[in-house]
């Protein structure tokens, strides 16, 4: 596609792109650029459009490809490559290419940067450690995220530095690892808690059965990954795969579009319709009503807990007895949250034990946790939800909506139970909305 395609934003339409500026002030975006991007004759004006993002107090985080420097490497000099993408195995000749790509491509980047005026550090705040062999299959120097240094690069964006990182990591001994960008993307805005996750390629998005999409939602998405895993580029099925990881674990919207087009990215993420594919996250498609084999999980996260004195102590035979009234927040078959909701008279019903793991805390799990309790109290016909907390008054009454109450909001029998213990937790109550009938089209 030629660099100068039109879009339907321009990037000098101020009043289409100030509308969204308090929307995205001060998040991450972590934006992923393919080494053909970099190659292309429109990287300029991606690089502007990043200026324009910075400008607007958004932090951005860069990670760069290397595979169509590496091809070409490989072409000039006759030697043969093992793996392009740092997804295959890695041999000592395709290491080499890699150190000289990465090298010129940094160069490359670096002179744009400061161009554009943009404070930025290409970093070692990534330390990998090889693959090893999966499946039968040496991965050689292909290598993967050990550790990163999330302390290091929060410094850097409050700094309003950008932090720069190549697909070409060290071990704890210094040794070059290399690293697939699209997943290396996909663990820092899963680390930084991003806003968004940004590929910039040379495809007109998400391209299925020859048409581009344009909005999929998560589950969608995991669907169309299964379905087409043979027949999608593998360059796509690579970003599609990383996106649908992290949106998994909290990032809001992930983005695949076409870095050649001219104030693409802008477009993409000031326009209404934008240009490329939008991934976003169902709200509550990882929570579900709990199971028995569920119980030793929850118990471990209220048991973490109880130690702080957040939650009164549960046993694991009491969360067993009582495991139909829990719910759960899976990732990857592994449960992050739960909640639980018990029905009292008075058409009450209580919400408690509402709990994150603390490497998901600060993603939005608990609000959603508690949108979803509240949806589900509305199917069993309740007018109100309460919630007793000793600790999390400013999450239940800033963020989640409940206003603060008394003893004589609580149900009499729940009433005595609650003189009878000595938390003396504090009390929020939530009126329930009845349920809005759906509209019929016209």
């Amino acid at each position: 596609m030629p660099s100068d395609t039109k879009t339907t934003l321009k990037p000098t339409d101020l009043r289409g792109i100030l509308e969204y500026v308090p929307q995205f002030r001060d998040h991450v975006f972590v934006i992923a650029l393919d080494g053909s991007i970099i190659d292309d004759e429109n990287f300029s004006n991606v690089m502007t459009d990043i200026a324009v993002l910075r400008s607007l107090n958004i932090d951005i985080v860069l990670v760069h490809g290397i595979g169509r420097q590496i091809k070409r490497l490989a072409e000039d000099s006759g030697i043969p490559i093992s793996d392009a993408h740092g997804s295959g195995p890695t041999d000592e000749a395709t290491l080499e290419m890699a150190v000289a790509a990465s090298s010129e491509v940094a160069e490359t980047l670096t002179r744009a940067l400061t161009q554009n005026g943009l404070r930025y550090v290409v970093t070692n705040a990534v330390r990998a450690t090889e693959m090893g062999v999966i499946r039968g299959k040496d991965l050689g120097h292909t290598g993967k995220v050990d550790r990163l240094d999330e302390r290091l690069i929060r410094l850097m964006l409050s700094e309003g530095v950008v932090p720069v990182f190549s697909p070409l990591a060290f071990d704890r001994d210094g040794q070059p690892c290399r690293l697939n960008s699209d997943q290396l993307a996909s663990e820092l805005a899963m680390r930084l808690n991003a806003s968004k996750l940004i590929y910039l390629t040379p495809f007109p998005g998400l391209v299925v059965e020859g048409a581009p999409l344009l909005n999929v939602p998560l589950d969608e998405l995991q669907a169309l990954i299964t379905k087409h895993k043979k027949s999608l580029d593998e360059r796509l099925l690579s970003k599609a795969s990383c996106a649908a990881r992290t949106l998994e674990a909290g990032t809001p919207r992930a983005h695949i579009l076409d870095g050649r087009i001219f104030g693409g990215l802008l477009t993409e993420i000031f326009d209404k319709v934008g240009l490329g594919t939008m991934i976003h996250a169902n709200d509550y498609q990882q929570i579900r009503a709990a199971r028995k084999k569920d119980a030793a999980s929850i118990f471990a996260i209220t048991r973490n807990a109880a130690k702080s004195e957040t939650l009164r102590t549960r046993t694991r035979h009491s969360i067993e007895e009582a495991i139909g009234h829990f719910y759960v927040y899976e990732i990857d078959e592994s449960i992050v949250g739960c909640f639980s909701l018990m029905p009292l008279e008075d058409k009450t019903v209580e919400l408690g034990a509402v709990l994150v793991q603390p490497f998901y805390q600060g993603r939005g799990v608990g609000l959603k946790l508690v949108e979803f309790a509240c949806l589900e109290a509305r199917r069993m016909k309740a007018d109100r939800v309460i919630a007793l907390s000793t600790q999390a008054g400013n999450f239940f009454r800033d963020i989640a909506g409940f206003s603060e109450g008394s003893e004589t909001d609580l149900p009499k029998a729940r009433r005595e139970d609650y003189k009878a213990n000595a938390r003396r937790s504090r009390i929020f109550v939530k009126a329930l909305a009845p349920a809005r009938k759906k509209r019929t089209k016209a």
